[in-house]
Formats: structure tokens, sequence, C-alpha cells
């Protein structure tokens, strides 16, 4: 399990339970299965309770996990950290141009292939940030921590990414940029408690992210879609992690704000509306949903708060987790509106769940314990990079599996079925 933060350390008045729940029930009514939380409702919460408590608390404890890695005999993490400890050349890295002038990104469904190329670089921002993480957790060389430094500095000092082109038939620059901002602000977490002397290049990477991150918030998107939906909780994911970092906790709050709008939605079912609505990705899209909830909850949990015994009108977030886990073992549990072909694609492709590596070392879920040992080893570029290195319990498995087949895949395309 991952070390929890005690909470003698965390004020008795901040400490969450569920009893919170009912008091958010109140405050939103009783109109989950109604409709999405509205903008309006949500700026409503008083959340104010939640403040960040410790900024150098991150979404993992690296102190702990770096001296469990220097004693493993886990032959798949050493085998993670086997490659990171290769090295990346620092200066190769820094010859990544930031980023200054306006981002414009087509729309992915539309054009794939000129969404692909287009958003290469911003790709490479993410991968080298959360490559410097890594590389440091692995190594404990300070180089890699200094070189991250170094690398934000440079697109900080370059205003990087405050010039993104926004309109609501045109978002995906402004989808591209939250996720670089998670990226960065993730990756910094890790390193920043072992960075010394470099106030100055801090500073401004911290001012940077602060500026991007009130930039990028400050688009509310569209109603009834991108204000609600997963690319807010994608919104608040950065808001979380850059509110911890800066001990800004309107940004935390943000970031709390998200776990309360997502279990509010919850249908009786565990179905996340706005997710499910998307028909034959319908599975992917709760699960793409919980990819951002579950990383906002551990940072938000590693504050000090309860917040994955939180409850709005009975539901908490291990009825999404449920709803989740039966629609992906046989899609007629989705129900009748939803169709049985679902789009399987994402079942293959480890970069979906490194929420489940993080909701594993608190909960066991057996299912996902089936589910995930041919995946791992679990890396993301932007949301948490090497996870399974990061927080995989090292008896939960050993060796890499090499199986073509789902764990279940009736009524996935392309799949065959058990």
């Amino acid at each position: 399990m991952m070390p929890m933060m005690s909470n003698s350390a965390i004020p008795s008045s901040r400490r969450r339970t569920a009893l919170r729940g009912l008091v958010a029930a109140a405050l939103l009514g009783a109109a989950s299965s109604a409709a999405a939380l509205t903008i309006a409702e949500r700026e409503a919460l008083d959340l104010s309770d939640y403040t960040v408590n410790d900024p150098e608390a991150g979404y993992f404890d690296v102190e702990a996990r770096m001296a469990l890695l220097d004693d493993t005999h886990n032959a798949m993490l050493l085998q993670e950290l086997d490659e990171l400890a290769t090295g990346v050349s620092c200066r190769q890295l820094l010859s990544i141009p930031p980023i200054t002038t306006r981002l414009r990104v087509p729309g992915f469904y539309p054009n794939p292939e000129e969404w692909r190329l287009a958003s290469e670089p911003l790709f490479q921002f993410e991968d080298s940030v959360s490559l410097l993480a890594g590389s440091f957790v692995a190594t404990g060389d300070d180089y890699y921590a200094d070189c991250l430094v170094t690398f934000l500095e440079r697109w900080a000092v370059n205003d990087a990414l405050m010039d993104f082109h926004y309109e609501s038939m045109e978002p995906q620059a402004w989808f591209a940029t939250e996720s670089m901002i998670f990226a960065a602000a993730m990756a910094y977490s890790v390193v920043r408690p072992h960075v010394e002397d470099r106030e100055q290049e801090q500073a401004d990477v911290e001012d940077w992210l602060k500026r991007l991150s009130d930039r990028h918030i400050g688009i509310p998107g569209e109603e009834g879609n991108s204000c609600c939906n997963n690319h807010f909780y994608r919104r608040a994911l950065y808001a979380a992690m850059v509110g911890v970092l800066l001990e800004d906790d309107e940004l935390f709050q943000i970031g709390v704000s998200a776990v309360y709008s997502a279990l509010h939605d919850l249908t009786e079912d565990g179905a996340l509306p706005l997710e499910v609505a998307r028909g034959r990705r319908a599975t992917h899209y709760q699960n793409y949903a919980l990819l951002y909830l579950i990383p906002i909850m551990e940072i938000v949990s590693r504050q000090g708060y309860d917040i994955y015994s939180l409850e709005i009108d009975g539901r908490d977030i291990h009825d999404a987790v449920d709803f989740l886990m039966q629609a992906i073992y046989d899609p007629a549990n989705l129900g009748e509106d939803v169709p049985l072909e679902q789009f399987g694609g994402f079942l293959q492709d480890p970069q979906y769940f490194v929420w489940m590596e993080l909701y594993q070392t608190r909960f066991d879920d057996p299912r996902i314990a089936d589910f995930l040992p041919r995946l791992r080893p679990i890396y993301n570029r932007s949301a948490g990079g090497y996870m399974t290195l990061y927080v995989m319990p090292p008896e939960a498995q050993q060796q890499v599996i090499i199986d073509d087949d789902a764990p279940a895949t009736q009524g996935f395309d392309g799949l065959a079925a058990h």
C-alpha cells in the first residue's frame, strides 16, 4: 500500500469523512440523476474547508518510493529502473524549442492524422518532463531534477503556451494545453522537494504555472459538454496539482469541485451521463473520466482529506468504478440505450489505466487485479508518468505478461470474446 499522510498532521476540523458527503447532498439537492451540475451550481459550492496543508505532498510519496525501489527484487520494477537509469541528455532536451507562437490544433475525430502531426511537439514536451521525473526517481541523481527545473524555466521565461486558439467549435488547442499543464505540474511535484539553490528558476516556473492555469481555467467551456465532462476533470487535475504546489487554495478547490461535480452527476448505476452519452465509446469515456478523477482524488487525499469516502445522494467514486468494470467485462451492463458493440481499442493501450494503479494501492479490487497484469508496466506521458514504477506494490506482479487477449472482450469491436 502507498504510504498515507498521517491524520495527526491535519487539524481535526479539516478531516473529511463520509459525513461531509451528507453535507454535499444537502447543498446539491437530489438532482443527480436528472442533470449534470451546471457551472453556476458548481461555483456556488462552499469548499472553503479544503485548503492546502502540505505543498510538498505531490501525488505519491517520492522519498518512500525511492527507498523501496533501492531495496526491491521485483523483476518488473528492476527492468523499469534499468531502462530509466540509462539516462537522458539534458542538453538534448533543452534543444526543444518552447512553443511561443499561437497554438492551433485540428480536431482529433474529423482529422486524426493532422491532429497527430500537429500534436507531436506537444507530446514531446509531455514525454520530456515525465522522463526527467522518472529518471530522477529511478536514479536519485539531482542532474535530472535540476534539468527538469531548467527545462521548465526555459518555457516559463518565454511565456510558452500562453497563446492558444480557442473557439467553441475549435477547442483542440485548449484541450491540448490542459494536458501539458498537468504533465508539467505533476513532474515538477516529483522533483521540487529535492532541488536546491534554484530559487529564481523555481519562482519563474511557479509563476508561469500560475499564469498559465489562470489563463486556461478562465475559459469555462460549453455548457452541458466541455464545461462539465472529462475535459473539466482534466482542467481540475492541473488545478489541484498547481494549487498544491503554489499553496493556492482557490485552484485546489477547483480540483475538489470536479469530484463533487462527478459524484453529483452519477446515475444510480454509477454511470457518468456526459461520458456514457458517447454511444459506442461510452465505456471508453467512462474510463477516460476516471483517468483524471482518481489522480485528483489522490492529490486531495494526500492533503489529508478522506475524499474517497465522499458520498453525494448515496453514491461515491466506487460506484463509477463498478459501472466501468461491469461494462468492460460485459457491455450489456451499459443498459439498453447504449450500443452493445463498444469501441475496444483503448483496452489494449496501457496509458488509459494509470488511474487503476493508484486505485489499487488503496482498495485492491480483484477485477482490476485481473485486468492490469497484461498492461503493466503502465506509463502515461502526461497524467502521472511512470505509474507502475511509482506506486505498484512489488508483490502485485513480477513479470511482464505477453498476452494478446483482453481479460474480457464480449461486445467490443476487433477483440475476440472469451
